[in-house]
């Protein structure tokens, strides 16, 4: 007999396994690394953040990827340096959509969202 938490059969099981195979999911990749996406991603020097960047160009808390609704949107963090998203500054304060294909650029290190 197989084990199962949520039965494949019931109402639940089958919707739970219906958003598993529809679902998409979008990877942070840096440094030859790749970071699911999920509902909020810390990025920053200090070693608390889900995503560390170890140059000194990069603040503590120098930015967040955040889920909203069916998107995710970055936000510069108030870092010294700044934030670029596909070559442009990200302004301080805002949240900026991301899409398939985008280059994050904080100091010298790239991050693209796959």
């Amino acid at each position: 007999m197989q084990d199962e938490t949520i039965i494949s059969t019931s109402k639940i099981g089958q919707r739970l396994d219906a958003i598993s195979k529809n679902e998409q999911v979008s990877y942070l990749m840096f440094e030859s690394k790749k970071v699911p996406l999920v509902s909020k991603i810390k990025i920053g020097r200090a070693p608390d953040n889900d995503v560390v960047i170890d140059s000194k160009l990069a603040s503590r808390y120098h930015a967040v990827i955040q889920k909203i609704k069916d998107d995710y949107f970055i936000s510069d963090l108030d870092s010294t340096n700044g934030t670029f998203l596909n070559g442009q500054a990200i302004p301080k304060g805002k949240y900026v959509k991301l899409g398939p294909n985008d280059r994050i650029t904080i100091g010298k290190t790239n991050l693209s969202i796959t």
